[in-house]
């Protein structure tokens, strides 16, 4: 069953924020909350997010409701994708994410399958779960959280971490906000963001993604951007329409050749057969 619309428009309505259970998702939960947002938090780890989520209440007074779902599972992706329809939905953060590490011909072809299923597959159900009323309603945003591997292509990955399926997963999510952005327009009051970190000192990289994490495990300073850094930015450039956001590049010239660059290789659409194919 959906939530009513938000009577009250000084509120911003509710945020969903996938993996919400630790890290980057613990962190947008924690400044949705601050900044007004009722949260619907959802991950496996149903003592993390309740914790939370009382936490959450009694710092903010907000409303906040908890959805335990593995992602890879259909059933469970239906379930959060139904909450995701909501009228009261304003906000959507696919964070949720795993990285199935190791050479492609050695992982398990099923770990394969579920790093497809969280990075791919749940975004954009849930994207286009929460899509149509925003764009109805005219009010909201998607943030979807990809990587700076993304751009990792031919970068030669460290002894033991290969990352040919995890890396394509992130470059999808860079691809698909880049371009549903533009499909809805830079005048639309929806809005899209890719957030593309790099290395960030949260749990990520204790498990492939087969199990979670157990216990509370310290992460160690120094390893890595601040989880609240990686969210600062996104929020910031969410506020100023800035679809890609990658948090420690200085300047953004980057992403503006690389549009540009794109455009020059479209050029060949339709042409004539390249020379040094004759």
């Amino acid at each position: 069953m959906h939530a009513e619309p938000t009577t009250d428009p000084a509120r911003p309505g509710t945020a969903v924020v996938t993996g919400a259970s630790s890290g980057i998702g613990d962190e947008y939960a924690e400044r949705l909350a601050a900044a007004g947002y009722d949260l619907v938090l959802v991950a496996r780890r149903t003592h993390r997010l309740t914790r939370l989520a009382d936490r959450l209440r009694s710092e903010h007074g907000v409303d906040v409701t908890v959805l335990t779902a593995d992602l890879a599972e259909p059933d469970d992706l239906a379930k959060v994708a139904d909450r995701v329809a909501g009228h009261d939905v304003t906000l959507l953060v696919n964070n949720a994410g795993i990285n199935g590490y190791g050479p492609f011909t050695e992982v398990d072809s099923r770990l394969q399958a579920r790093v497809i299923a969280v990075n791919v597959t749940a975004p954009t159900v849930l994207a286009r779960a929460a899509l149509p009323e925003m764009v109805k309603r005219g009010r909201g945003a998607l943030i979807n959280v990809s990587s700076l591997l993304a751009f990792s292509s031919d970068m030669p990955p460290r002894p033991g971490t290969g990352r040919a399926v995890y890396a394509a997963t992130k470059s999808y999510l860079v691809t698909f906000s880049r371009t549903l952005a533009a499909e809805l327009g830079a005048t639309s009051p929806v809005r899209v963001q890719v957030v593309c970190p790099g290395y960030t000192a949260t749990e990520f990289h204790l498990t492939q993604g087969d199990r979670s994490v157990e216990g509370d495990t310290p992460i160690a300073e120094g390893q890595g951007m601040p989880a609240p850094d990686v969210v600062t930015a996104s929020l910031a450039a969410l506020h100023t329409g800035e679809v890609v956001c990658i948090p420690a590049l200085t300047e953004p010239a980057p992403v503006r050749q690389l549009a540009a660059a794109e455009a020059e290789i479209r050029t060949a659409m339709g042409g004539r057969l390249a020379r040094r194919y004759l």
